[in-house]
């Protein structure tokens, strides 16, 4: 397996697991700071890799009334300042290829979203920047047809690639998630990641926004380190329940450390076997 080398620690190539942890969506600096500290102080003491996570714009929600954040500008001074402050790696999505150049001064990881994990230019632009590119799993695709997107990226000569699973459209208003993804997605030589919190999203499930099932994010998160997985992504926020984004399927700040500690008793055992 390709094993991606990120700051001070690696992915993937039998490595430990490591946590991409943040926000929906950037609601402003002193909130993004604040999540930022405490995910810090959390993963240092459970001594995990951490990337902080955070979108600057959010083009893909459910009405036009919906808050889509700050914008490139400011939401990539704010990213910035975060990574300095708390030295971690940071991500955020781009959803047209104008983007991807002054993102990819600012991010560590580049992620395309899983409604755009077929949009050629878009992959192509990512990979091109040499930065790593985390293309997520369309809800839409069965977990072998990933490998046309990776194989995009690599068109490009860019092989820092990870693929994250996000659960798949079952009926109206809900997703699934099957594990049998997980092996196959790995088969392909990559890192996986699994996004435990928008697995559990109900697109659309409120009429003009998503709901979810947040209280079933860590279950679906210990089966998933059982299976075998290289990384887990998960939305969170300081109070869920008033997030401008997301909020019915983001993990409360105050529950992260107890989540993370029975992920990584999960995985530990896995490993030794």
């Amino acid at each position: 397996m390709k094993q991606i080398k990120l700051k001070d620690f690696s992915i993937g190539s039998g490595e430990g697991l490591f946590f991409i942890l943040g926000p929906c969506v950037i609601e402003g600096e002193a909130a993004a700071f604040k999540t930022a500290e405490e995910l810090k102080r959390i993963t240092s003491d459970l001594k995990v890799p951490f990337v902080f996570k955070a979108s600057y714009d959010k083009a893909n929600r459910t009405s036009v009334k919906s808050f889509r954040g700050p914008g490139m500008a400011e939401g990539l001074k704010i990213l910035k300042r975060v990574k300095e402050e708390y030295s971690v790696p940071v991500l955020t999505d781009v959803h047209c290829r104008e983007e991807v150049a002054e993102v990819a001064q600012v991010a560590d990881i580049i992620q395309i979203p899983a409604f755009l994990c077929r949009q050629t230019d878009l992959i192509l632009e990512a990979a091109r920047s040499n930065k790593i590119v985390n293309i997520k799993k369309g809800q839409f695709m069965a977990p072998a047809d990933i490998n046309q997107s990776i194989q995009k990226a690599l068109s490009t000569g860019n092989d820092n690639i990870i693929i994250t699973e996000r659960g798949v459209s079952f009926g109206y208003n809900n997703l699934v998630v099957d594990y049998r993804a997980f092996p196959i997605m790995r088969s392909f030589g990559f890192p996986v990641v699994f996004d435990a919190t928008h697995s559990v999203q109900r697109p659309g499930g409120m009429g003009a926004s998503s709901g979810g099932d947040r209280d079933m994010a860590r279950y679906l998160a210990r089966a998933a380190a059982a299976v075998g997985v290289d990384g887990i992504f998960m939305e969170v926020h300081p109070f869920p329940d008033a997030a401008l984004c997301d909020g019915p399927n983001s993990i409360g700040l105050k529950d992260v450390k107890g989540i993370i500690e029975e992920i990584i008793a999960i995985d530990s055992v896995v490993r030794r076997k």
